[in-house]
């Protein structure tokens, strides 16, 4: 798994995450959800993700997007 795969695929359980959190426990996890997709959304503009430098140090192999 690359390190583009590992970004995706924790945003994507970030986002059901919320989403259930949201629904089951408090509305104010869908400020979480909010915040996942502002990162995308920076990630996608900037090139800058927090999660791509984890994983990185924790040893996954580069993709195309985060070299």
């Amino acid at each position: 798994m690359t390190i583009d795969n590992a970004v995706l695929s924790f945003a994507g359980v970030m986002v059901l995450l919320s989403l259930a959190l949201g629904l089951l426990v408090s509305p104010w996890f869908f400020v979480l959800t909010g915040f996942v997709g502002l990162n995308l959304l920076q990630t996608g503009f900037t090139g800058f993700c927090p999660a791509a430098m984890l994983f990185k140090k924790l040893g996954f192999p580069p993709g195309c997007a985060f070299k």
